[in-house]
């Protein structure tokens, strides 16, 4: 949950994390239960620190896509159940624009080629002619969903992004695939590859440096082209994989190259989070969007270039 001001003062930001069984993914089920178990409990909190009340509540935002559904559902459902009782406005939000939108409010970027990385997103994208275009993006697996699978293989304690993350500073490079076709990547055959090498000994520390800086060459690589491409001389990086030190100095040494500058999300707003969603709501809102109770929908695949970006002219 997240509560914040029209002008971007950040009043509460609080959740409540699912952490999977080890040795296991995300069980959408267990996600779900989580959601219903500790939803209300967690709006309560955010309202305490917020100081203030649900009827004070000007807006009701809510993501509703793309993501898992069984958990998107409870989020809705909570929502709409606030809207009509408080009748308090509702709007829903995409979850990979807000990723987009709280960046660029906490880094202070005008107009960025975007970077967003997560469990369950890789994408290059650019606002283009009202919309958030994607220019490249993972073909099969998300690069956080293959770090998490690296850290299961290895035996790290959920997240293992910053736990493979450390082990690769002491590292050295063993040759690993390297694969982009056009601005597109795939992750799929660089991770089988990895998971090969663990279970024949190679040194683990050898194996997260190598998967680091092969995976985060590609990133760059398509990030640059569509820096070119857009002729923009900004990129921001969002999403969970985007606190890395070691990726946000490759970006930040291939921006100096260009003039551009660069900027990343800091740990706090890079993950999940529900200040996202309560601030793209307000510029949705505020564009003109808004939506009805009995119209809203669950859209599990809803992509960043389908959405309409009314707030930027």
């Amino acid at each position: 949950m997240g509560i914040i001001t029209d002008e971007g003062k950040i009043l509460a930001s609080e959740k409540s994390v699912y952490v999977p069984k080890k040795g296991h993914g995300i069980v959408p089920r267990d996600a779900r239960e989580n959601h219903i178990k500790n939803s209300i409990k967690v709006l309560k909190t955010a309202l305490s620190k917020a100081k203030t009340k649900m009827k004070d509540v000007d807006l009701i935002a809510v993501s509703t896509g793309p993501g898992l559904p069984p958990c998107l559902y409870v989020g809705s459902t909570l929502a709409r159940y606030l809207s009509l009782k408080y009748k308090i406005p509702f709007v829903q939000v995409n979850h990979c624009v807000a990723h987009i939108e709280i960046g660029k409010l906490t880094t202070k970027a005008k107009d960025p080629v975007v970077l967003y990385l997560s469990g369950g997103n890789t994408q290059v994208i650019a606002f283009v002619e009202g919309k958030y275009r994607v220019f490249g993006e993972t073909m099969n697996i998300p690069v956080g969903n293959a770090f998490d699978v690296l850290a299961r293989e290895l035996n790290l304690q959920m997240p293992g992004g910053p736990k493979i993350e450390k082990l690769a500073k002491e590292g050295k490079y063993l040759e690993l695939p390297y694969t982009i076709k056009g601005m597109d990547l795939s992750f799929t055959g660089i991770l089988t590859k990895v998971v090969k090498k663990i279970k024949e000994g190679i040194n683990k520390k050898d194996v997260c440096y190598s998967f680091q800086e092969t995976c985060f060459s590609m990133l760059t690589e398509v990030t640059e082209r569509a820096l070119a491409h857009t002729d923009k001389e900004e990129v921001l990086l969002v999403g969970g994989v985007a606190v890395n030190k070691r990726l946000q100095e490759m970006v930040e040494i291939m921006c100096k190259e260009r003039g551009a500058k660069s900027y990343a999300v800091i740990g706090e707003y890079s993950g999940d989070q529900g200040l996202m969603i309560a601030w793209n709501g307000i510029l949705a809102y505020k564009s003109g969007q808004k939506a009805k109770i009995e119209d809203s929908k669950i859209r599990q695949k809803w992509r960043t270039d389908e959405v309409d970006v009314t707030w930027i002219r």
